[in-house]
């Protein structure tokens, strides 16, 4: 797998870019002795009003680092419930940070399987953090070297892939990732680190180690994947890399850009939607034609806007723009895509706020979803402006607040379907 060399000292990278100290990796490994583990078991779900008074009881009997360090530990669980599942999140480990920025399972996952896919047996994950990206490789059966400089963070990614069984293909090695030799590796994974003390890191060049670097790194493989902002703008996309934008749920997890070969489309783009799988390939078509609101509004989800591919989907749909520079599609018939939420638009008003409220109150509507892009009104102060009551027999109503042909509009609607 390559030598390693000595890291240098004072380099933060990696997803827990931080090392908590000796103390911490002392108390970290009492955790996961006998002992640790019956404490997990007692402070399982504790909530935070019962914490002292549970905390106090338990360092009677145990030491009172270790009841702290349980404490954190279930807390850190109970969060992680959101990308991890309850039962996965209960069973791994984590750090503050470590969890803030690991990779959800299902996003992992799926970049794990397009691997799988290309035919990858082993890999070199560098950055690692706690390990996420490196057990999704694992459980699609690919052999892994996990990097990452934190001490703590690899002892704790060590952990997690034993406790998934997965530690016979995860081997974690606590190294600068600069100085690490990838050679002889089928793939490789980087998740440069994108926060600092200060918060989050939008250039990047700022990135630890910087993009120009894991760029690259990432040449010089058979297959890559570097795990990018979501905001990172088209521009800072390297040349004959495909750029494929990631979304769970409707909201944009990652940017993930592909290296490799002709495995990945030079230039190409694309937007995936978890957890059906979708996906949405770029044409380089031109900006869509803008027209009037027709009977059918469109609101792409934001992997194809991140990806700039409204116009692919404007042309699935045989719609138009409402605006240049709003991404909401218009068409005259309905359509099912997975690529956007589709409503049917039963009127078209300028902005007004009296007159909205008199209308709706008119149809005793009591209830409103409002939806912006290109507003300056915030939802929130618009239902408060128009005084509704919610016990009103007419039902509810979509009210979106954007521009049409560049002036402040109102649209309502309903969703289809």
């Amino acid at each position: 797998m390559g030598p390693t060399l000595p890291s240098r000292p004072g380099r933060p990278q990696g997803p827990a870019a931080r090392d908590n100290g000796r103390v911490d990796r002392e108390v970290f490994a009492q955790l996961l002795s006998d002992e640790g583990q019956e404490l997990l078991g007692q402070v399982r779900g504790i909530e935070p009003a019962r914490e002292l008074a549970v905390a106090t009881r338990l360092r009677q009997r145990y030491e009172p680092a270790l009841v702290s360090a349980a404490l954190a530990q279930s807390r850190l669980r109970s969060r992680a419930e959101a990308k991890f599942g309850p039962a996965e999140a209960h069973a791994l480990y984590f750090t503050a940070d470590g969890l803030e920025q690991a990779t959800r399972t299902p996003v992992a996952a799926h970049r794990a399987r397009r691997m799988s896919e290309l035919g990858v047996r082993s890999a070199v994950d560098l950055c690692c953090g706690i390990g996420a990206d490196a057990l999704a490789l694992a459980r699609e059966g690919i052999r892994v070297l996990a990097v990452d400089r934190s001490p703590l963070t690899c002892a704790v990614a060590r952990a997690n892939a034993e406790a998934l069984g997965l530690g016979a293909l995860v081997e974690v090695r606590c190294a600068d990732v600069i100085e690490v030799a990838t050679d002889g590796f089928d793939a490789l994974f980087a998740d440069p680190a994108r926060r600092t003390g200060r918060g989050r890191v939008f250039d990047p060049e700022a990135y630890s180690p910087p993009l120009s670097w894991a760029v690259e790194a990432a040449r010089a493989a058979p297959l890559a994947a570097l795990k990018v902002a979501p905001g990172i703008p088209h521009e800072a996309v390297p040349a004959r890399a495909e750029a494929e934008w990631v979304s769970y749920g409707g909201d944009v997890k990652e940017a993930v850009l592909w290296f490799g070969a002709g495995r990945a489309a030079p230039g190409g783009v694309r937007a995936t939607l978890l957890p059906s799988g979708d996906a949405l390939a770029g044409r380089g078509l031109p900006d869509p034609e803008v027209g009037e609101v027709g009977r059918y509004l469109y609101e792409p989800d934001g992997a194809v806007i991140r990806a700039h591919l409204v116009a692919e989907l404007a042309e699935q749909l045989a719609g138009r723009l409402i605006d240049a520079t709003i991404a909401y599609v218009t068409a005259d018939a309905a359509h099912s895509t997975p690529y956007a939420t589709g409503y049917e638009i039963t009127d078209v008003l300028p902005f007004n706020v009296k007159k909205l409220r008199a209308l709706l109150r008119e149809r005793g509507i009591g209830v409103v979803t409002v939806k912006k892009r290109g507003s300056a009104v915030e939802p929130e102060e618009l239902r408060r402006k128009l005084k509704l009551d919610p016990k009103s027999a007419g039902g509810s109503c979509t009210v979106f607040l954007t521009r049409v042909a560049g002036a402040p509009s109102m649209l309502l609607g309903r969703p289809l379907g």
